[in-house]
């Protein structure tokens, strides 16, 4: 979505707390895009608010626990919201979990519309018994009618679009695994016919190779796991990288996002083998092997994630 002027009024003039509020989302459809990958399409009256920066844009989805239909949260009051929502029983807890927004449009009757598109991780019985992948599981469940809510954009300018080169980037180079592949493949979306682009994507079957829409002149390399995990499978995305040839750049930019551990080493070659500046890279871990959205919010709210700050040390 292009921001528009009176966007950009919206975001010079509203205080940082007001850029985010909370949005009912209700499923209009879903369609199977590959063999791990599911999107749902979403409406609503509250979604006239919703202003996505588009690229890689981020949101928070509240996904209800197995026994309800709907979303339900005990406040959306800005400054009392978390509290209320983490006190809540574990049973009856919303699930949070962070999703990019794949597109946003307004239809022909003027309704707003935002496709989101999740991982779903083998057959439903499977997902029913992984207590780890309860969006995969919902997602596997939606049907037309469902409601849900979200914390997202009130303003297209706001920090959760992490996608940011400079006016002087002459080449981009990006590395995603199948949780950033909608945030990269909405990049691709937007980059215009002259951009230059080296991108390596990895997913977890052959039949996740998405045929991606852009004007830019892009070379996709696709990564097929097929099962390999930990090491295994950042050694196999670092050889990948090693046996390429990057496009000759003299302000390359550099954005990756996905599995942390194999995020950070994607860097370190970038950075260390590739000597490209680090002020240049931009990195999200996505998720983490190994510990749940849970563990890594508490690290968050606590001060102790990561530091994605280009700046920091590798």
């Amino acid at each position: 979505m292009t921001a528009t002027a009176s966007d950009a009024t919206a975001s010079e003039a509203a205080p940082a707390a007001a850029h985010f509020r909370f949005f009912v989302l209700e499923v209009l459809r879903t369609r199977r895009l590959g063999h791990s990958f599911l999107r749902v399409t979403f409406g609503g009256e509250s979604l006239a608010q919703f202003r996505s920066g588009g690229y890689d844009q981020s949101l928070s989805l509240f996904l209800p626990p197995a026994h309800q239909e709907h979303t339900v949260l005990p406040s959306t009051d800005e400054d009392t919201w978390f509290g209320a929502w983490r006190a809540m029983p574990d049973a009856d807890r919303p699930v949070m979990r962070s999703y990019t927004v794949r597109e946003q449009r307004r239809t022909p009757e003027g309704a707003v519309e935002v496709d989101i598109d999740f991982v779903l991780h083998g057959d439903p019985a499977a997902a029913a018994a992984d207590a780890t992948a309860p969006a995969s599981l919902w997602a596997g469940r939606a049907v037309t009618g469902r409601r849900i809510m979200a914390i997202g954009p009130a303003v297209a300018e706001n920090k959760s679009v992490r996608f940011q080169p400079p006016a002087a980037t002459d080449a981009l180079l990006m590395y995603a695994d199948e949780t950033a592949l909608p945030a990269a493949a909405a990049i691709l979306d937007r980059l215009p016919a002259d951009a230059r682009v080296a991108a390596w994507f990895e997913v977890p079957h052959a039949g996740d190779r998405l045929d991606l829409a852009t004007a830019a002149d892009a070379d996709i390399t696709w990564i097929v796991r097929e099962g390999g995990a930990g090491k295994q499978r950042t050694e196999r995305v670092l050889e990948e990288l090693r046996a390429s040839e990057l496009p000759v750049a003299h302000a390359p930019y550099v954005w990756l996002a996905g599995e942390a551990g194999t995020v950070r080493a994607v860097r370190r070659h970038f950075v260390q083998e590739r000597s490209i500046d680090r002020r240049a890279v931009r990195f999200t871990g996505y998720w983490r092997l190994g510990a749940s959205e849970e563990e890594l919010l508490a690290e968050a709210y606590s001060g102790q994630a990561p530091s994605e700050d280009p700046s920091s040390e590798l």
